[in-house]
């Protein structure tokens, strides 16, 4: 039996260290879910029961009459339309623009890992240097450029923008992941006949799906909870849920709305927390992958 089991028997007790760890996961799962639970109360209640006080108390009556305000009706200056218009706004942005810069990160990520052309760690270098720049500075320049194109205030615009700034990232998120394949792989393949892009299409990209999750991952919650880059090159026309979010909240007509506030804000959070909570097997599986790996 003790050739079964040769970690030993599990204690039949919870000691004090295990106790005292479970107690604290418990409390920081509470205090990191209470603003959820703030806000979720609050855009159940009426604003006869929000004007009682009782933030943490669950509504008399659940009312549903502020996420469709939220959804369709809540006014961002002379419009109100709700965050309806922002969420595919978002969508049109944030899918292509993921799926681009996954792609393309993952072919640098492979060229840089395995090809290694002259002066690629040069370049791979600069390339991290350049994702260290806070993106601030680069704002008027693009402005400029992106004038200059004809992509101004255009959802094109927006997509390269995140793109652009989000290679470097994606980038060393492959490149640590194909780093750690062995490199005869490739080397087969090469005396096989295979090419660059055969090898990448039929062997690294289907044995990168775990890398994949996780960079889509990153870049999609990067990009959908953005508001500086989609406020300065979106354009009035396709703003996207984050700034319509900061229009409602900051737009008064008479009283406050705070149920309708905290269900638009409930809204635009829940796509990203869908993403994390439906995908967690594979984030996790990418991320002990290789994706915090030096």
């Amino acid at each position: 039996m003790a050739a079964l089991h040769p970690r030993g028997p599990k204690p039949s007790r919870l000691t004090a260290g295990q106790i005292g760890l479970y107690a604290f996961l418990i409390l920081s799962a509470l205090f990191f879910l209470l603003p959820l639970y703030t806000m979720l109360v609050t855009s159940l209640k009426t604003m006869e029961e929000i004007r009682q006080g009782r933030i943490f108390a669950w509504p008399d009556t659940i009312d549903f009459e502020a996420w469709k305000t939220a959804w369709s009706g809540a006014c961002m200056g002379t419009q109100c339309l709700g965050v309806r218009v922002g969420f595919w706004n978002s969508v049109k942005i944030t899918v292509p623009a993921v799926a681009i810069s996954v792609f393309i990160g993952a072919i640098n990520g492979y060229a840089l890992s395995f090809w290694r052309p002259r002066g690629s760690n040069l370049l791979f270098g600069l390339l991290m240097a350049g994702g260290l720049i806070p993106y601030q500075i680069f704002l008027y320049p693009l402005v400029r450029l992106l004038a200059n194109l004809s992509l101004y205030n255009s959802v094109a615009g927006v997509v390269l923008v995140h793109v652009i700034f989000g290679l470097p990232l994606v980038t060393l998120l492959f490149r640590n992941y194909f780093v750690a394949i062995p490199e005869e792989l490739c080397k087969a393949a090469r005396v096989d006949g295979a090419g660059f892009w055969r090898i990448f299409l039929e062997i690294m990209l289907p044995m990168s799906v775990p890398m994949i999750v996780v960079a889509s991952i990153f870049q999609f919650t990067g990009i959908w909870n953005d508001f500086l880059i989609g406020l300065v090159f979106a354009g009035r026309d396709n703003l996207p849920m984050t700034v319509q979010l900061n229009n409602i909240v900051n737009t008064t007509m008479g009283e406050r709305a705070y149920n309708v506030n905290m269900a638009a804000t409930i809204l635009t959070a829940v796509v990203p927390l869908a993403i994390y909570f439906f995908s967690g097997r594979w984030f996790l599986r990418g991320v002990a992958a290789g994706a915090v790996k030096g």
